[in-house]
């Protein structure tokens, strides 16, 4: 799976699950960036075949509904949607 990385200081294991064409995973990425911390991501909507399979089965264990964009922060909370304050406080910032 092509997950990609941003540099940015340690805030804990930040993963995004997004969408290319979504404005609320391209609001929650900014809200990352704009926050100076360093997460992954991918894009499912561009994977192929088994790798967005496996991806989507990760996504299910923590969101059933598989909405975006899903947030994995520590890999021990979910924030599903755009819930800035909800990110701001699972970083501690």
């Amino acid at each position: 799976m092509t997950i990609e990385h941003v540099s940015g200081k340690n805030a804990g294991k930040l993963m995004l699950y997004a969408l290319s064409t979504c404005i609320w995973c391209r609001k929650t990425k900014q809200l990352l960036t704009d926050l100076g911390v360093e997460y992954d991501y991918v894009f499912v909507d561009l994977l192929q075949g088994q790798e967005k399979e496996q991806a989507i089965a990760l996504i299910e264990k923590w969101n059933p509904d598989c909405s975006f964009p899903t947030l994995l922060v520590n890999d021990s909370k979910c924030i599903i949607g755009f819930k800035e304050n909800e990110i701001k406080e699972a970083l501690k910032l």
